[in-house]
Formats: C-alpha cells, sequence, structure tokens
C-alpha cells in the first residue's frame, strides 16, 4: 500500500498544499509509516513535497519530453532526496502508445539514470502508461496487449526496475458501468502481475476478482483486453447493455426467466417519421437505412444542408447527453459519429448542388495540445468526431507553444480554437494562449477539454482575461453540438449570454465558499468512503 499524494489543481497553491498536507500526516502514526508517493506535475511542488517526508518515499513523475538535461536534474534531485521515482514512458515526441515505442523510451531512460546519474535500478519504476481500449477506433485495440508485452520485456532486459500504472485509464471507453469497468481491471491485472507488474493505481473498494468473473463474461472481456478478435468491443458494449437491463428489471421487479429475443424483424423506431429516423439511427449508429431515409428527406426539406442542421445534429445532440449522464459508452459515441460521417457524404452531392456559401464543411477548426503536455489519446478521438460532423479539423498534434497556434489559427482562418490538457500545468499554459489571443485581438471561441480542465477554471481564470467566447467540453461527444451553436450566427449569441451568466454565477459562488469555510467536524462527515 503506498498513499499517493497529489494537491495538483488549477484553484489551489498547489505548493503550499503538499507541505501542510505532508506534515500534517507526518505527526499521525498510522498514516506515517505508510509509504508515500509525492505525485505533481510541477517540479517545486515535488521538491518541496520530499523536503517533508521522513524515509524514503516515491517521486512521481520524471519523464524525457522536455530533454535529456532536464530528465537529468530531476533524477539527480530525486537521488539528493532518497526517494524512489516513477519514469513515464514519454520523451520529446510525445507520448509511447505502441510496444515498440515503451520500450525504446525505457531502454533509453534506464540507460541515463543508471549510467549517467548512477541511480539504483531498485528505485527506478518504469509507467508505460495504461491507455483506454475499446474506444471505437481500431489503432487503441492493441494497447492492453502492449503494455503487457512492455511490462515482460522491462523486468526480462532492465534489470531491477519495477513496473506501475494508473489501472482505471484502461476502460475509460465504458464510464458509467462500474461492474464492467472492474472486471476489465481484474482481467488486465490478471495478465500485466503474470508478466511481472509490481504497482497499479486502483480503487481500493473494487469488488470483482478476475475468479469472480463468469466464463462466458471473461471470454468477452479477455477478447478485448488481450485484442483476440475483431468484434470484442461490440460483444463487450452488448454485455454492458445486458447486464444494465438486468440490474434494471431486478430493481423493478420485472426479471423474467424467458430469453427476450433481441432482434425485431423490423424494428419499432421505423414506423416513426423520417426526422425522427435519421436522429435515432445516428443515436444507434445504424447506417443501414441511411440512403433511403434521406432520399425521403431530400423530398421534405428545402436544402440538404437542413438535413444536416435539424434531424441529424438532433440525433448528435442526444448522443452527447446520454454519454454526459453515462448512459453511452465511447465505442458507441465514436460509431455514431461515423455514422453521421456515412450521412454527409450521401447528402455532399446536393450540398454542393444547392451552392449555399460555406455549406461544404460545418466550419474549421484547430486543434492542439497546448506546450508542456504531451497526452493526445482524447484529442484524438475529438478529431474523430468533429471530422465525422463535417468540420475540416487542423491538428497541430501536442506540446504546441501559444505563439504556434496563434500563428496557425491567423493562417488557416479558422472559425474556433480546441485546446486540449491533461497535467495541471496545461491550465496555466491554456490561460496564456487566452492571452496571446487578446493581445492580436482575435475572439475566435475557444472550447477548452481534458482530464484536469473544469467549468470553474474557466470561469475564475480564462474567461475574465479573454473576450471571445470560452467554453468548456466536458466530453468527445459534446463538441459537435457546441460547435453547431458557435456556428450558428443567432444561437451564438444567446449561447455567449447564457455562458457569461452562468460564469459570473461561479464566481459568486467560489467567493463565497472562499469566504465561509467548513469546520473541521463538518469537513470529517464529509470524508471520502472508500469501503
Amino acid at each position: 500500500l503506498v498513499i499517493d499524494v497529489n494537491m495538483d489543481d488549477g484553484l489551489l497553491d498547489a505548493r503550499q498544499e503538499m507541505v501542510t498536507f505532508l506534515n500534517i500526516i507526518a505527526s499521525e502514526p498510522d498514516i506515517a509509516k505508510v509509504p508515500v508517493m509525492i505525485d505533481s506535475s510541477k517540479w517545486d511542488v515535488i521538491t518541496a513535497g520530499l523536503q517533508c517526508v521522513q524515509g524514503k518515499c516515491i517521486v512521481n513523475s520524471i519523464s524525457l519530453k522536455e530533454g535529456e538535461e532536464v530528465f537529468l536534474s530531476h533524477a539527480r534531485d530525486v537521488m539528493r532526496y532518497g526517494a524512489a521515482v516513477v519514469v513515464m514512458c514519454f520523451d520529446e515526441q510525445g507520448q509511447a502508445t505502441t510496444y515498440e515505442r515503451r520500450i525504446e523510451i525505457a531502454s533509453r531512460a534506464y540507460k541515463l539514470l543508471t549510467e549517467k546519474v548512477c541511480m539504483n535500478p531498485l528505485d527506478i519504476i518504469f509507467d508505460p502508461n495504461v491507455l483506454a481500449i475499446a474506444t471505437g477506433m481500431e489503432e487503441h485495440d492493441n494497447y492492453a496487449v502492449d503494455f503487457i508485452r512492455a511490462v515482460d520485456w522491462i523486468k526480462t532486459n532492465l534489470p531491477g526496475a519495477h513496473v506501475s500504472g494508473g489501472v482505471s485509464n484502461l476502460s475509460f471507453s465504458f464510464r458509467g458501468n462500474n461492474y464492467i469497468r472492474e472486471a476489465m481491471h481484474s482481467v488486465f491485472l490478471y495478465h500485466a502481475i503474470a508478466k511481472g507488474m509490481d504497482f497499479g493505481i486502483v480503487n481500493p473498494a473494487a469488488k470483482v476478482t478476475y475468479s469472480d468473473i463468469p466464463d462466458d463474461q471473461l471470454e468477452i472481456i479477455e477478447d478485448v483486453v488481450l485484442n483476440r478478435k475483431k468484434d470484442a468491443a461490440e460483444r463487450l458494449i452488448q454485455l454492458a447493455d445486458d447486464i444494465k437491463q438486468k440490474q434494471e428489471a431486478l430493481k423493478n421487479g420485472t426479471a423474467t426467466n424467458g430469453a427476450a429475443n433481441p432482434v425485431a424483424a423490423e424494428p419499432e423506431w421505423r414506423s416513426a417519421d423520417v426526422a425522427s429516423r435519421l436522429a435515432t439511427a445516428l443515436q444507434k449508429g445504424i447506417g443501414d437505412y441511411m440512403e433511403e431515409d434521406l432520399k425521403e428527406a431530400l423530398d421534405i426539406y428545402p436544402k440538404a444542408v437542413d438535413i444536416i442542421e435539424g434531424p441529424l445534429m438532433a440525433g448528435m445532440n442526444r448522443v452527447g447527453e446520454l454519454f454526459g449522464c453515462g448512459k453511452m459508452f465511447l465505442p458507441q459515441v465514436v460509431k455514431t459519429a461515423r455514422t453521421m460521417k456515412k450521412a454527409v457524404a450521401i447528402l455532399q452531392p446536393y450540398i454542393e448542388a444547392d451552392k449555399k456559401e460555406g455549406s461544404t464543411a460545418a466550419g474549421k477548426v484547430l486543434m492542439a495540445t497546448v506546450k508542456g503536455d504531451v497526452h493526445d489519446i482524447g484529442k484524438n478521438i475529438v478529431d474523430v468526431v468533429m471530422s465525422c460532423n463535417n468540420y475540416d479539423v487542423i491538428d497541430l498534434g501536442v506540446m504546441v507553444p501559444a505563439e504556434q497556434i496563434v500563428k496557425k489559427a491567423i493562417e488557416e482562418d479558422v472559425d474556433m480554437i480546441g485546446l486540449s490538457g491533461l497535467i495541471t500545468p496545461s491550465l496555466e499554459e491554456m490561460v496564456h494562449v487566452a492571452t496571446e489571443f487578446e493581445k492580436v485581438g482575435l475572439r475566435l471561441p475557444i472550447m477548452v477539454g481534458g482530464a484536469t480542465t473544469s467549468e470553474m477554471h474557466v470561469a475564475l481564470k480564462i474567461a475574465p482575461i479573454y473576450s471571445g467566447i470560452v467554453v468548456w467540453v466536458k466530453d468527445a461527444a459534446q463538441n459537435p453540438m457546441i460547435a453547431q451553436r458557435l456556428m450558428n450566427p443567432a444561437d451564438r449569441q444567446a449561447f455567449e449570454a447564457e455562458l457569461k451568466e452562468r460564469y459570473a454565477r461561479l464566481r459568486e459562488e467560489y467567493a463565497a465558499h472562499q469566504r465561509k469555510l467548513s469546520s473541521l467536524d463538518e469537513a470529517r462527515k464529509n470524508k471520502l468512503e472508500l469501503f
């Protein structure tokens, strides 16, 4: 057991919070005897934490993303304080996602640490990047297999080194179904531990073990984790739906012993009007009837583009709502996006024939992971979803400086900007990007997304310093419907007013909360219950 302490937040003084917390737990005997992992994306926070901890702790983390000089400097700091260290498989090119890139970076880092700074190999913990699988994107299907293979290679070829990973990343696609997520984690850990995985960031309250999983379910989940069959993700989605339906039936007292026939000769939704059919087809990701339904719709709607802006976007908006509340999974979202792409491709000749200015694309979007951040998996999913919704996407990649984003936005005459970031320093960089846009007089809408981002951060830190629209986007499924509002002149004005009102309210609530701190007893009543 290791206690991971992370105080990174765009609204906190992480350095001060880290020092305060570590000093408090040092005075608690039951806590002080447990190893501590000092976890931060800011090096000054880590060094401040190292000065507070007695005995050996673990630093999370260092990487080669800023080059060898910074990497070695951080490693020497770790050694000076007598700590072990997590080494992320990132380098100057970005995050390792393949087996080959994982072992290439691990080998290079191990050689530098053991030969340049003479670090004890037993103090090196590699994190080869646990990434989401079954996302609906084929290039992600082998992520778990490549991680497990990398574990085996590291343990065989880098003597003494340990291996860790953030296990919850694996099942992100199935957010909203805890049973499926825990089962995926158990299967993954079963195979990764067998190859030598030493540590894992896991939920200690997880209840599903490998031996608990019924054989029929285990086969499907292992097909996904080990990438054994092409249709594995589809079968896992069906399994998740079946389990959810059974749980709801038991809850409502309507469970039956007989198996219902899941396939009807003609789905009930096919009897609805064409607008409803098109919206439902997108929601379900079914493209089988698209040709005939669009042909019917073309006889009803004045322009082909009106079909996209009407029933098709209604379907995509519904997808965004369902995904946001955990009732749809990521692979389903990607499937609906591809169904949308099929619909747009069918309509494209009619749109061009209408010769409606600007109708060849819904809009032009410039996307980038900001400077200092190498994470791009989420951004790449947004790219797919937006492209499938007929947006022209320009992806600048990772570690992109503000000046380059501004320059490219002007050169390409884009309609909006998408900024992505996963680590806390990215929040500060996003503020810097908005400041640079403000300096040159650009007022392009900015969509902000990523694991550490939040609507509160946008309201407090970005919106007050930027004259244009800034929107926090919770997940990839919401991007198209937000972009649609931004591209519609009439709706954009109302949307901007809504955002200003909401951000003002959030700032007021935050200020009120800061003035009224809870008592210690009240805070303890709200403690996190893991068991």
